[in-house]
């Protein structure tokens, strides 16, 4: 440790949703490179403190930004509604909180859809025809039992 510091600490505080990390400097001659005690006390932080830019990262398999406000995809005289599927555990629970995330939410049991439910599961079909699809799509991709959201493709 360079002469000039009489104590760097790092200490992880409690927090609900992320460890929190407190670092403190205390200079031996205070006033003297308190730029060199800031960095190092920056550079001593672990990178776990460094958390996902968004969770649901890589869960939808298609890109949102080609859906208009209203969730329409498509020419201005050609807007259509984007039809995504994926795979929830069989089980009322399941069904229910995902009925309460999506409304437009339908239930397919035993139909493994092109996204390949297996069995013990149940394939979900919804859609992105209202305003506030992109925070339904977040809300979906957040929970736990959904690994895969994908464009569904009817034929």
């Amino acid at each position: 440790m360079p002469a000039d510091f009489a104590h760097l600490a790092v200490t992880a505080a409690p927090s609900r949703r992320r460890p929190r990390f407190v670092v403190s400097a205390r200079l031996a001659r205070p006033g003297l490179r308190w730029p060199l005690a800031l960095l190092a006390a920056l550079l001593a932080a672990p990178a776990a403190a460094v958390e996902p830019a968004e969770p649901g990262v890589g869960v939808i398999g298609f890109d949102l930004c080609d859906l208009d406000a209203q969730g329409l995809v498509g020419p201005p005289d050609g807007k259509r509604a984007l039809d995504y599927e994926f795979c929830i555990p069989a089980g009322e629970g399941f069904a229910a909180e995902v009925q309460f995330i999506d409304g437009s939410a339908r239930f397919q049991p035993g139909s493994p859809g092109r996204i390949g439910c297996g069995p013990g599961q149940v394939l979900v079909l919804g859609n992105t025809h209202r305003p506030d699809f992109a925070f339904v799509l977040q809300r979906l991709a957040e929970l736990p039992y959904v690994e895969r959201i994908e464009r569904a493709w009817f034929e």
